[in-house]
């Protein structure tokens, strides 16, 4: 990796003799420099309640027994991914907004893309599995226990990230390849894709076509496979003739299908359009949108709508204050 982004980074010295690029700018919440400490209590306190929340998911799903299920070992991935990928964008956003320089070195900026890149990917594939075990569950409840065993949930995970990781090196060296002549001044709070191919010189159509290839992949091959997959849990939950056994399967996909709106629709609006027609402030608006705020949303929706969860976190307490009391 190190050693492709070097290569990249000499190019863009020497395809133009003018203009070196060894760093970015990020110019993030530079417009509003009144704002700036208001935003930066704003986004700790949400970045640290993302951590809390999600390491709370991932430990109740690890340490109780009746959570021990396939279901929860996906969502228990999840949240580690969900974690990682704040970890990558919010650290480097408050950081800029207490020195207010936003200097970010290329080679930095292309592992920040990469990452970014790559664990949202991580998100869309996961959202995909899950929904192939509420399938599996639902429509083929007797072959449930034998089909996805836990070899097969890790071997599932596994293959999530096996897929990922070369298209997203690939598309990383790709966009970092470019010619970068106009401008150093990235108007974003993280590298990401659209702001950064609007300061490439030259023709950008392969890097955007490459960008919308990958996004049918990626978003949605999956997107479409879910859908696949709830027409037919719903079929099947619509034949049960107990109210109750309907009632119990819809809840068990209603917090998945809130999360896979939540994501899909922003990024579709993100990645499905032209660039060119996507403003830097609507850009920076979705992007605090799928950076931050889903992020915290998603393990609200999963313990307020879960009761297995909410039982599972009313017993974790219960321990914590005998503990303490002891």
């Amino acid at each position: 990796m190190e050693f492709f982004l070097s290569t990249v980074e000499e190019q863009s010295k020497t395809e133009n003799s003018n203009i070196t690029i060894t760093e970015f700018v990020l110019l993030g919440f530079s417009d509003v420099p009144h704002l700036q400490w208001m935003l930066f209590g704003i986004f700790l306190l949400m970045y640290l309640t993302i951590l809390f929340c999600n390491g709370i998911i991932m430990l109740v799903t690890r340490t109780d027994p009746a959570l021990q299920i396939p279901m929860y070992f996906f969502l228990s991935n999840f949240s580690f991914v969900e974690i990682c990928y704040v970890t990558v964008t919010i650290p480097r956003m408050l950081l800029d907004l207490c020195t207010q320089k936003g200097t970010i070195t290329f080679f930095s900026c292309a592992i920040q893309l990469c990452f970014v890149i790559m664990l949202g990917g991580m998100e869309f594939l996961l959202l995909t599995v899950m929904a192939y075990d509420r399938y599996m569950a639902i429509c083929n409840p007797l072959h449930y226990p034998l089909v996805m065993n836990n070899k097969v949930c890790v071997r599932l995970v596994a293959a999530c990230w096996i897929s990922i990781i070369p298209v997203v090196t690939g598309q990383t060296y790709q966009i970092f390849s470019c010619l970068y002549c106009k401008s150093n001044k990235i108007n974003h709070f993280f590298c990401d894709i659209p702001p950064l191919l609007k300061l490439a010189c030259g023709d950008t159509f392969v890097n955007n076509l490459a960008i919308y290839v990958a996004s049918v992949v990626f978003i949605m091959v999956p997107f479409l496979l879910i859908i696949v997959s709830y027409v037919k849990i719903i079929c099947n939950i619509l034949k049960l003739s107990s109210a109750g056994g309907r009632s119990k399967a819809f809840s068990t996909c209603s917090s998945h299908l809130i999360v896979v709106a939540l994501f899909y629709g922003t990024a579709i609006v993100t990645y499905a359009q032209p660039m060119s027609n996507q403003s830097d402030s609507m850009g920076k608006l979705l992007s605090l949108f799928y950076t931050i705020l889903i992020p915290l949303l998603n393990p609200i929706i999963y313990t307020l709508r879960n009761k297995e969860i909410v039982v599972a976190l009313r017993k974790l307490q219960t321990k914590l204050s005998t503990y303490g009391n002891s």
